[in-house]
């Protein structure tokens, strides 16, 4: 059984795509030899590397002698492996990826699916003992999660590095579920964030001048990394059939 898809750039049809087996190893580069995944730019290694098929993961070698190669996570928030020359057999996670290799100051890509990645339940209900604490203890339905999952909404969309979007952005893109948003409202929601998630010391444990930066960029970071915020969430900018927004934990 296939367990690995390759998609070469710019492929027009499914009949263009290779498909590997658990076991199986296809080699890439500009003069990839038959059955290879060919690679035409004069800045690419005639043999770049080697892609090996593992139940629901691969293996990624560098046969270069002078370039990293990348692997990122089209799906996740600028997650990435960083493959350096020589590198044989690096392993892989993530389900859909993009091999991104630097070529005579261009950048080419191609894209590896590993299509096989099963989960169990983790349901844990009947199981002795006191439950376990939430991690990250978020109201899906107030305002300071519509107000994370506004933030992290460019990176969500598939640009993993977006700039954030700055608060004035933040009201526009807030105003149809939310008509009363204003400035000061976000930047509370913000500050609210920082402290529920523990960004931020309390007032009554700050440091006296101490001051934390980056509040935007550590909340997104944190919100991404551990899905926090998924594509799905970003329902909740939506306007809401009586035209209000979410309504708990709001200023």
């Amino acid at each position: 059984m296939y367990s690995v898809i390759v998609v070469p750039p710019a492929c027009g049809s499914v009949d263009d795509q290779v498909r590997i087996a658990t076991g199986e190893r296809l080699s890439f580069g500009r003069a990839a030899p038959d059955g290879g995944l060919t690679i035409a730019h004069e800045g690419v290694p005639r043999i770049a590397g080697d892609i090996t098929a593992h139940r629901s993961f691969w293996l990624l070698s560098n046969l270069s002698e002078d370039q990293t190669y990348v692997v990122e996570n089209p799906e996740g928030a600028g997650e990435h492996l960083k493959v350096p020359p020589g590198r044989l057999e690096a392993p892989v996670p993530f389900e859909f990826a993009r091999v991104v290799l630097p070529a005579a100051g261009d950048l080419l890509s191609f894209d590896v699916w590993a299509p096989r990645h099963s989960f169990r339940s983790a349901d844990r209900q009947g199981l002795p003992g006191a439950a376990t604490a939430p991690a990250f203890a978020l109201d899906r339905t107030s305002r300071y999660f519509a107000v994370l999952a506004a933030l992290c909404e460019p990176r969500l969309r598939g640009e993993p590095h977006a700039p954030l979007p700055a608060v004035e952005q933040l009201v526009e893109r807030l105003r149809p579920a939310w008509p009363t948003v204003s400035r000061s409202s976000v930047y509370w929601n913000i500050d609210y964030l920082a402290l529920k998630l523990r960004l931020r010391p309390g007032p009554d444990t700050a440091e006296p001048g101490q001051r934390v930066n980056g509040k935007k960029e550590s909340l997104v970071s944190l919100a991404l990394r551990f899905d926090l915020v998924r594509e799905d969430d970003l329902v909740v900018l939506d306007a809401t059939p009586s035209g209000t927004a979410p309504s708990r934990v709001a200023r």
